[in-house]
Formats: structure tokens, C-alpha cells, sequence
């Protein structure tokens, strides 16, 4: 094989303006592998992108897709030779929606024998997010009790899951439609359409939350941070509400930075944080990788042995993006859309 099929970007397009193209497969250089791609996964960076309002995005055109699990087809100069054939997992940003990957071999993280390569999908990006936010940020512990926006989700859903794991009382918003199945999770749900969500956190919380992990952004952030208890923890990723805006791409990003940079300055014992998975990477390479190794290694051993499990809501091939854009878009779903080549 000589070639690799990639999805293409053009600019700000309707999910039928995604190209399909062609090029040759280039050959890894010193320390890369050259990945043939099992599964990537439409999270909501990508929706955000092709409306041009991921804040730090690539110029147009680019290839999207933030993550992959793949098999090592290649390897470069100063690889070990036992890397060719592991299935591995990495996080990437962007250029993972194609049938072959080029990357640095010190960006990959082997995946366990036993684990699919979609549902290993599933908890690369939405993982490491996942467990950093409860882990590293929050910093959870058993007997607390937290809150979770959109727990249908694909961090959601994997939020939730390993909070119980951590033995925390989880209080969880979605439609209706997701209830039953946040029930079987253990998760106290809320429909964030019909209820009044701070009321009914009041209701369940009197005293507040310990931490609220929230996507939407906005005013909802606002509203978040009224809900936590003394000493508890905000922690927002994403800026929801604001996909569909027309206007600058960074402006919602820095509006809830200045907030936490407020909330944070005031003495009331509670912590604010936007939680950004490449930060640190810029300045400590080799720290980002190793914490990311470790993490998502923690990550698939808690798929493997059953503690979480994998919510994979749809498997397309790359040549039916458009048609997996729009199924992640609709709101729909439970879990992760997943390309397949």
C-alpha cells in the first residue's frame, strides 16, 4: 500500500463540504511510526471546527480528528522494532481522520490485549479528560458529591462511570431519554430541558456540591459555581452554549478564564479551573507525556476489567463522515460516533 485516504477540511462547511483525498503514505522518519488507523471518534472539538470556533485551531484547510487507536504498520529510526503490529492509542488534535497517521513514537501509548479498537476509542481523549478533571483537578474522594452536565456524553459518560468507581455520589444532567441508563450507572439524573437544574441540585445537595464538571459554559458556568460547597471545586472544559455563535472563536474561552482568574482571587475556600488536556505540553514535553502515559494506561485497565464501560454510539466508515458529523451533532446519542477506515 502506498497511499492513505484522509478527510479534508476546507473551511467553514456544512458536514457534506468534509473532502475525501488522497496522497501518498509517507515513509516515518527517525523515532515516528507510520499507524494505520482502526478507529478515530467525532468528538465536539471537531463540531466546533468546522464552524471555525475551536479556539486554537489549525488555518483551514486541515485534516480534523483528535484522537486514534491503530496498529503500528512502521516504524523509524531508534524505535524498538517490538512496537511494529502493538495496537496503540494517541492523542493528536488534529490528522486523525485517516487510514494512516504519522507520529512520534513517543506520542503513542500501547493499548491492552483484549481491548477493541473502538472501545478503546472511546476512552483516549474522553478518558484522559475524564480522569484528569476527577483526578488531577478535583481531586475527588469517596463520600462526596458531584455534579456532571451533559453525563450522556462521551466525557460524560466515562465521568460518571469512574466517580462511582471512586466511590462518589454522582448527581448527573441530560434529557429524559438517557435517564434509565444513568439510573443503571448509579447516577442521580436531572432533564436539564424541563427542571429547574439549580433548584433540584439544592434539593439533593442542601450543603452544595464538592465539584461540577461542566461543558456548556456561558451562564451555565456562572450558575455552576453557586452550586459548590464550601472548599468544592468548578471544573469547566468546553464552551457548549456558544458552538452555533457567530463571532470570535476565543472570546467565550477568555470570558470563563477571567472568571476563574476571579473566582479564584476571592477568600471563600472554593477553586475554579479550565481544564485545557494539551496544557503543559508547550514548556514540559516530556512531563506531558509520561502524566499522559500514566493516565491512560489507568484509563483502559478500568475498560479492560469491566469497571468502566465503553460507550460507542455509532461505527462509520471515513467515507460516511459527513453522515457521522451530523449523528454526533443531533444530540441523540449516548457515548462516542466512531470512524472506522
Amino acid at each position: 500500500m502506498d497511499t492513505l485516504t484522509e478527510v479534508v477540511l476546507p473551511g467553514k462547511v456544512e458536514p457534506e463540504g468534509l473532502e475525501l483525498r488522497e496522497r501518498p503514505l509517507p515513509a516515518p522518519g527517525p523515532r515516528q511510526v507510520v499507524i494505520a488507523m482502526e478507529a478515530t471518534g467525532v468528538s465536539f472539538a471537531e463540531q466546533q471546527m468546522r464552524r471555525g470556533k475551536y479556539y486554537d485551531q489549525p488555518p483551514f484547510p486541515f485534516v480534523p480528528g483528535y484522537d486514534l487507536v491503530g496498529t503500528v504498520l512502521a516504524t523509524g529510526a531508534g524505535v524498538g522494532r517490538e512496537l511494529a503490529g502493538r495496537r496503540v492509542a494517541a492523542l493528536t488534535k488534529t490528522g486523525s481522520w485517516a487510514s494512516h497517521v504519522l507520529l512520534d513514537a513517543e506520542d503513542v501509548v500501547e493499548v491492552p490485549d483484549g481491548l477493541g479498537a473502538a472501545e478503546a476509542e472511546t476512552a483516549v481523549v474522553n478518558g484522559i479528560t475524564a480522569w484528569q478533571m476527577l483526578h488531577r483537578k478535583a481531586r475527588v474522594r469517596a463520600g462526596q458529591t458531584i455534579l456532571v452536565h451533559g453525563a450522556n456524553g462521551g466525557v460524560g459518560s466515562l465521568l460518571v462511570q469512574l466517580a462511582a468507581q471512586a466511590g462518589v455520589r454522582v448527581i448527573g444532567t441530560a434529557s429524559a431519554r438517557h435517564h434509565e441508563t444513568l439510573r443503571r450507572l448509579g447516577v442521580l439524573p436531572i432533564d436539564y430541558r424541563t427542571e429547574d437544574v439549580p433548584a433540584r441540585v439544592r434539593e439533593l445537595a442542601p450543603e452544595g456540591v464538592d465539584a461540577v464538571f461542566d461543558h456548556v459554559g456561558g451562564a451555565s458556568v456562572v450558575a455552576s459555581w453557586r452550586l459548590l460547597a464550601r472548599g468544592g471545586t468548578l471544573v469547566a472544559y468546553g464552551s457548549a452554549a456558544t458552538r452555533d455563535d457567530e463571532g470570535s472563536k476565543q472570546l467565550p474561552v477568555l470570558k470563563i478564564l477571567a472568571r476563574v482568574l476571579l473566582w479564584n482571587s476571592l477568600p471563600n475556600g472554593r477553586a475554579a479551573y479550565f481544564f485545557n488536556v494539551w496544557a503543559g505540553r508547550s514548556f514540559a514535553k516530556n512531563r506531558f507525556r509520561a502524566r499522559l502515559r500514566t493516565d491512560l494506561t489507568q484509563v483502559f485497565a478500568a475498560l479492560k476489567d469491566g469497571t468502566i464501560t465503553a460507550q460507542v454510539a455509532a461505527r462509520l466508515p471515513l467515507n460516511r463522515v459527513a453522515e457521522a458529523m451530523r449523528l454526533a451533532e443531533s444530540g441523540t446519542v449516548a457515548g462516542k460516533v466512531v470512524l472506522t477506515p
